[in-house]
Parts: C-alpha cells; structure tokens; sequence
C-alpha cells in the first residue's frame, strides 16, 4: 500500500498500523493532562492586548482558551454561533464524482458516499469544524479501522485548540505541542484539519476571536458597573447616629447593624442610637445598557452579518431590512459551507477515496465533496410567466424549466402527473354525436370563425400584457430598491414621491389596447353584417 498511497498533493504517504492514534504517544500524554486557564478571569485592556500578541507569535494557547471563555461567559455570543452553526446542518451535501467520470469513477464516488455515510455522527463532525469560525481553526483525530478489505473511519475525535501551536518557521502550519520548538506534523491522513477564513489571515488571526474579545470585555466592565450602580443606588442609604460619649465597642456595635440590616432586614442596637434611612440617591442605568446594547449589536454584525436576524430595537427595523440581513446570514451560511466541503474532500473524501477506489492514484481525478446549496424558484411565479414567455415565441427548454423549480425530471416508463381527464357519460357522448350530425354547415362555419376570433383576442391580451409588464416591474422593482434600503416610514413616503415612474410606457399599452379593443369590435359588426 506505501508505495501507491499518496497525498491530495501527489507526496508520498507512509501508512501507520491499524488504530494507532497520533496522540497516543508517550510524548504527547501531557496534552491529555491539558486544562484550560481561562484567560478571561481578571481580564483588562493590557492582558488582552499581551494575549493577542502571543498568538501572532505562534503561541495560540491563551487566545484559544480565550475564545472558548467568551463563547461559554456571554449568552449572546453562544447564541449567534449556534445559528450560524446550526444553520449549517439544514443543507446536505454528497460526494460528487470528478468531472467527465468513467464509469469506474462514477462507481467510486458512489463507493466512498457509503463509506462517508457509516461514519458515527457525520453531523457532529461537521459541527466541531464548524468551531474554527470562533477560533480560527479546528482539528479532528481520525480512528480508522480495515474491515474485510475497506479501510472505515471507526471514530472521530474533536481536539481543542489549546493542544496546538503554529510553526515558528511558517505561521500557516499549525502542530501538535510536543514540547518541541517546531511542534510534532499532523499525521497524513490521521486528521481533518480545517481552516476557516472568517477574515484574511494565518490561523492566529483569522478566527472572530479576536473581533469579538474588545466588545466581549467592554460588556463585562459595563456589566460590573451596572451592579455595582445597583448595588450603591437600589437601596436606600442607612445613617446610624450614635450618641457624644460613645465607645468604640459601642460604635463598631452600630456599625455592624448598619451594614447588616439592608440584607437581613433586621437588627439590634443599644438604647439611645438611630438608624435612619435616607432617600436613594439619584442615578441613571442608561449609560451602561446603551454600551451593553452597542456590544451586541457589534457582536452580532460580526458573527451574522446583522442585527434585525437576532434582536429589534423597535425603531430603525422594518420587515425588508430583516430580509436584507436574513440574505446577508444566507450568505455567510453558502461560503462556510463552501470552505467546509473542500476540507471534507481534502481530509475524509480523498483518504476513503485512495484507500478503497479501484480508480485511485491520480490525484487530480478524485471525487468531491459538495453541499447542495441552490433552492427552488418560485413555482407559482414561473408557472404564470413561462405561458406568456413561450406564447410570445421564445424557445425555453424543459430540463432549464426542470433545473430552476428543482423538479427531476421523469425517467422514460416512470409514470408522470397529468391533468384529469373528464369521462362523459354515455348518453352524453351520443347525444353529442348525434347533435354534430344534424348541425348545420352555417352553424360549423360560425363556430370556427367565433373560435379564430377568441385566439386573436387571446394573442392580443397576451402581447399588450407583456408590454404593461415591463412597465410594472420597471416600478416595482424602484419601489422594492427603496423599501430595501430606507430607514423609516418618512423616508419611503418622500422616497415615492421623487420616483421616476414610467407612466409613459403605462398610457402606451393603454392606448394600444383601447385601439385594439376598438378595431375588435368593429371587425366583429362587419362579420356579423356578412
């Protein structure tokens, strides 16, 4: 097998006994002794400015377990990846053989789909790897085990980031932490090693970390003011009075009382003290919500693209603005999905490909992995234009059609859907015949001209219609621009009111089809003066 088995890249691959896991080894036991430090205990400006330091020099422990604080501490944080996560799992994807496939490879796509499917909880793979759009990346172990003679994927193990370490001589290659200066190299297909570009940069600084640790700390000082506002302003101010003389048993005596009594609601003191309670002082919590509120905001333009997806703010959010930023979070989905298949056909695809395919060993003919991302048009929008479309002359073809509404198209002795066809009674059908017998020349001839004349008048509908169309959609399409991109009711309202609507195009059809019905009509009284 070693002298065929090779890389994504064509190098040549030695593979490891059955079962053997990199971390196993007695020299990287200590990662298994492993704890997060959680950076975030004490966190100030000054620490998180050292910790980001660290991981551009390659030391990408503390930001790591920096990133994993803030996604456990803040409930808003957690929230928005959920989705951007979750989202991920509503769309399939499959393995995809490589282009103008034998039937041998097309065989082997088909193969490695099987294999790809008897992998334990394939989703939550897909999900630890889905970790890297936080921490910059994510890597998975994988158990492989032979059976008969298929190599299987038995296990797949999730590491965290805080195991590992950029080489120092190439900031793009992360390693293991062997207590060596370089870091032990990731065993060639042992891992699923996914890079996630969340922004442009090397596995140190391309994750959201980094984005969101300032919003993520200024919350927490707001936070801690908040209750400390709370804690001095909520409650109203005890004045213990002691009287001239007083020793100091007898004040510490008061004083304890002082401090006890807004907690336990009770207390004593000597004959002859006071204990007064003075108004609260006067304060707002404003200040600290609205920096609370400008964190989240940030937090969530930086994980979904937008806010109207997550939370409203009753002013500036409109139904379109929502859609606008629900298209945005599409997006963000299509491209990490886009960045996940590649690493799922460079580590998973390609090693159950090179290790069961009959057609294996040239690397540029493997099959892929592809998420199906596209989604059905609309089918009553197309179903009410097509008819118009091809009435006007077009030549649209069937599998185009098939493609747009995702509808297969049927094999040659599937049986299709069809219209229901009306069975007449049989009375019906000889009084019908009987009725064709007796009827008159005059009253045929009649009947076709009557028939000519309602295609005419169908094919001028249709063409005056698909002139009042463009205008229509000219229109609609200024008015959804504006509605899309307007920030409250006053700036649609003087939005219309400086649209260019074109009214010429509306009063041509019009008067072409007064014009015509008029010419109708008159060719109908000379036909029946004839």
């Amino acid at each position: 097998m070693s002298n065929r088995l090779i890389d994504i890249n064509g190098n040549a691959l030695a593979w490891p006994s059955e079962n053997e896991l990199q971390t196993d080894e007695s020299k990287l036991s200590h990662l298994q002794k492993h704890f997060a430090e959680h950076p975030s205990s004490g966190l100030t400006p000054s620490r998180l400015g050292r910790i980001m330091r660290e991981a551009e020099q390659g030391n990408i422990i503390a930001q790591s377990d920096l990133g994993e604080d803030i996604e456990e501490k803040d409930g808003h944080v957690f929230s928005e990846l959920q989705k951007r996560k979750l989202a991920l799992l509503t769309i399939t994807g499959s393995v995809e053989p490589c282009r103008n496939a034998s039937e041998s490879e097309k065989k082997d796509a088909a193969l490695v789909q099987e294999l790809l499917d008897e992998i334990p909880d394939f989703e939550d793979v897909v999900t630890d790897m889905a970790d890297a759009i936080l921490k910059g990346f994510s890597n998975i172990e994988l158990e492989w085990t032979q059976w008969n003679n298929s190599w299987l994927i038995n296990a797949a193990h999730y590491r965290p980031q805080n195991w590992f370490q950029l080489n120092p001589d190439n900031r793009n290659q992360i390693r293991l932490r062997d207590n060596s200066h370089e870091g032990a190299e990731l065993q060639a297909f042992g891992w699923v090693r996914h890079i996630h570009r969340s922004k442009s940069g090397y596995p140190g600084r391309n994750g959201l970390t980094r984005v969101l640790a300032w919003p993520f700390l200024f919350k927490n000082y707001s936070v801690r003011d908040l209750a400390e506002f709370l804690e001095i302003y909520g409650l109203p101010l005890r004045l213990g009075k002691y009287p001239s003389g007083a020793s100091d048993k007898e004040k510490n005596t008061l004083l304890q009382a002082v401090m006890s009594i807004g907690h336990n609601a009770g207390g004593i003191i000597p004959k002859g003290m006071e204990i007064e309670f003075q108004e609260a002082a006067k304060g707002a919590s404003s200040p600290y919500e609205a920096m609370m509120s400008w964190c989240e905001r940030t937090q969530s333009k930086a994980i979904l693209g937008g806010t109207l997806t997550s939370q409203a703010d009753g002013k500036s959010s409109t139904n379109a603005l929502g859609n606008v930023h629900n298209e945005v979070r599409q997006e963000l989905r299509d491209s990490d999905l886009r960045q996940l298949a590649s690493t799922i056909t460079r580590d998973i695809v390609y090693p159950l490909w090179m290790l069961n395919g009959r057609a294996a060993g040239d690397p540029r003919r493997h099959p892929k992995y592809r998420f199906d991302t596209s989604e059905p048009e609309d089918i009553a929008t197309y179903s009410e234009r097509l008819p118009g479309l091809v009435s006007l002359g077009m030549r649209i073809p069937q599998a185009w059609a098939h493609e747009k509404l995702m509808i297969p198209e049927a094999e040659k002795d599937e049986p299709i859907l069809g219209m229901p066809q009306q069975v007449e009674p049989e009375d019906d059908k000889k009084a019908a015949k009987a009725a064709d017998k007796k009827e008159a020349p005059d009253a045929k001839l009649a009947a076709l001209k009557a028939q000519e004349t309602a295609d005419v008048v169908e094919a001028y509908v249709s063409q005056l219609q698909g002139m009042a169309n463009k205008a229509t959609t000219q229109m609609i399409d200024q008015i959804k621009t504006l509605v899309d991109n307007a920030a409250s009711l006053e700036e649609i309202r003087e939005g219309l009111l400086a649209l260019d609507m074109p009214v010429d195009q509306l009063a041509d059809a019009m008067n072409q089809a007064l014009s015509a019905a008029s010419l109708a009509g008159r060719y109908e009284l000379l036909q029946d003066a004839q």
